[in-house]
C-alpha cells in the first residue's frame, strides 16, 4: 500500500498485516477524516511509538492478533514507561487517544477487538487557570464599554455594569445572571448564591453601584425587585452565551487579549487583590470556595505574571 504524503519516513515496527493496517489507517485519517499534515503527523507518531514500546515488550514485531490481545497491564506498562521518559499528563493523554483511534477503526473495520483499552483511565490533564487582566486593562474594560458600537446604548451600559461587577466582586458569571433587582448591589454589598446554594455576603466598590445605576437608568424595561437584574435584548433573563458573546465583541474592540473571560475578571480580582496583600482565607470567603485548597490552585499562578502584575499594581513596587 502507498504511503501517506506527510508522515515521518520510518516504517512502523509491527509485523505485515499490522504494518498494512497501519497505512490504510493514517489514508483514512487523510483521506476521509481529513486531518491536517500536523494533526496527522501527531497520531501516526504516537502510534509508531506504542508500537515500538509492544515490540520491546513481547521480543518481536507485532502482528494484528498481538494487538488484540494486548492486555491492561500491557497498555499501563506503556503508559508509566512514556511517564518515565518525561511526557506529562497531558501528553500521554493525547497518546492514548491516538490509540483508542486506531483500536476503534481497527474494530469497526473487522480486523480485531480490544477490551482492554477500555479499562484504561485517562491520565488527568492539568486544569488550566485563565490568564489574569494586569490592572491596565481591567481599567480599560470597564472604562470604554459605552457607546462601543451596539445600536441600543442601553446595551452597553448592561455590558459595562456586568463586566465591572464581575471583576470588582469577583463574582462567577451564572452568579451575576442570577441576581434580581432587589438583590442588587446596594449599600457596598450584594448577597450572592453561590454553589452548593451557599450564600455568601461580598463587599461592593461604589464604582460597581454606580455602573448598575446607569444600566438601570438606561434599561428600556421596567424592574421590579423580581425582575432579573441583566435582561436580554428582549427584556427576559440575560443568556450567558450572550454575555460571553458580548465579551468577545468588546475585547476585540478594544484590542484586548484573546484570553478574557468572565471567568478571567475573577480570576483578575483575586490575583490583584492576592498582590496587593490580601491573606487567602479572605479571597476564599470572597469568592465562594469551601476549601481554602480550591483557593490556593486558584491562585497558583505563574511566577512571572505575579511579579509583572505587582510592578504594575503595588504602590510599593515603585517606591511610592
Amino acid at each position: 500500500m502507498a504511503r501517506v504524503a506527510g508522515l515521518d519516513s520510518a516504517a512502523p515496527s509491527a509485523a505485515a498485516d499490522l504494518a498494512e493496517r497501519y497505512h490504510a489507517w493514517a489514508a483514512y485519517l487523510q483521506n476521509e477524516k481529513h486531518f491536517s499534515r500536523h494533526t496527522l503527523r501527531a497520531y501516526t507518531r504516537d502510534i509508531l511509538y506504542f508500537l515500538e514500546f509492544l515490540t520491546q515488550h513481547i521480543s518481536r514485531p507485532p502482528s494484528l492478533n498481538d494487538l488484540g490481545d494486548a492486555s491492561l497491564r500491557d497498555f499501563r506498562s506503556w503508559l508509566t514507561r512514556r511517564a518515565a521518559e518525561g511526557a506529562g499528563n497531558a501528553t500521554r493523554a493525547r497518546q492514548l487517544s491516538s490509540i483508542r483511534s486506531f483500536l476503534k477503526w481497527l474494530d469497526r473495520s473487522g480486523f480485531l477487538h480490544n477490551a482492554a483499552i477500555g479499562g484504561v483511565r485517562t491520565p488527568k490533564k492539568p486544569k488550566k487557570l485563565p490568564r489574569a487582566l494586569p490592572p491596565e486593562q481591567a481599567k480599560k474594560l470597564t472604562k470604554s464599554l459605552a457607546g462601543i458600537g451596539d445600536q441600543d446604548g442601553w446595551i452597553a451600559t448592561r455590558d459595562r455594569a456586568l463586566f465591572t461587577l464581575l471583576y470588582g466582586c469577583g463574582l462567577r458569571i451564572d452568579e451575576a445572571l442570577q441576581l434580581n433587582f432587589g438583590s442588587r448591589p446596594q449599600n457596598a454589598e450584594v448577597r450572592v448564591m453561590g454553589k452548593g446554594s451557599k450564600e455568601r455576603l461580598v463587599p461592593v466598590l461604589p464604582v460597581v453601584e454606580r455602573m448598575i445605576a446607569e444600566y438601570v437608568a438606561h434599561c428600556p424595561f421596567t424592574f421590579d425587585k423580581d425582575t432579573p437584574l441583566f435582561l436580554g435584548s428582549r427584556g427576559g433573563r440575560l443568556n450567558q452565551g450572550v454575555a460571553q458573546r458580548q465579551l468577545r465583541h468588546i475585547r476585540r474592540k478594544l484590542d484586548l487579549p484573546e484570553s478574557l473571560t468572565p471567568h478571567a475578571l475573577r480570576h483578575s480580582f483575586a490575583t490583584h487583590l492576592l498582590v496587593n496583600g490580601a491573606n487567602l482565607r479572605l479571597i476564599q470567603e470572597l469568592l465562594g470556595h469551601a476549601s481554602v485548597s480550591t483557593t490556593q490552585r486558584y491562585t497558583d499562578y505563574d511566577n512571572t505574571q505575579l511579579l509583572e502584575i505587582y510592578d504594575k499594581a503595588h504602590p510599593r513596587a515603585h517606591g511610592e
